[in-house]
């Protein structure tokens, strides 16, 4: 079985060549910096796949409110992002950042913030094998 914090390393190492969750790091690699934490649901992981996804928002462009099937991690790779989930405040996650979205929970908003910039985010979708991915909420 694999364990959250494998699964957790193993995705953050697909989207941040370089950041090493160790203490100390040897003097000949790069520096590096959490950017992101959150503690996961208490989950059993057998049977469950990770799903990466490359979404790209035009300039204005935004997603219906919709559900994942497990959990999702998200990282901005260009651009600013509209995000929300219900019953939390709207924000703006930008380049470099990362954002959680619990199991069952409804992404009410998911869009480019910027008008005349493309935005762009890679999302990790753990869940269950066999499982519809994106449903709308």
């Amino acid at each position: 079985m694999i364990s959250r914090r494998t699964i957790v390393e193993l995705a953050l190492a697909s989207i941040a060549p370089g950041l090493s969750l160790d203490a100390e790091a040897p003097s000949k690699t790069p520096a590096s910096k959490p950017v992101f934490q959150h503690a996961l649901p208490d989950l059993e992981l057998k049977n469950w796949n990770v799903t990466a996804v490359e979404v790209n928002y035009p300039p204005g462009g935004a997603s219906h409110a919709h559900q994942h099937a497990g959990f999702v991690l998200g990282y901005v790779l260009e651009g600013e992002v509209r995000f929300q989930l219900r019953g939390e405040p709207e924000r703006i996650v930008r380049t470099g950042e990362m954002f959680f979205e619990p199991p069952g929970s409804v992404h009410q908003v998911s869009g480019n913030a910027s008008e005349t910039k493309p935005a762009r985010l890679l999302a990790l979708i753990l869940a269950e094998q066999g499982a519809q991915l994106t449903r709308p909420a």
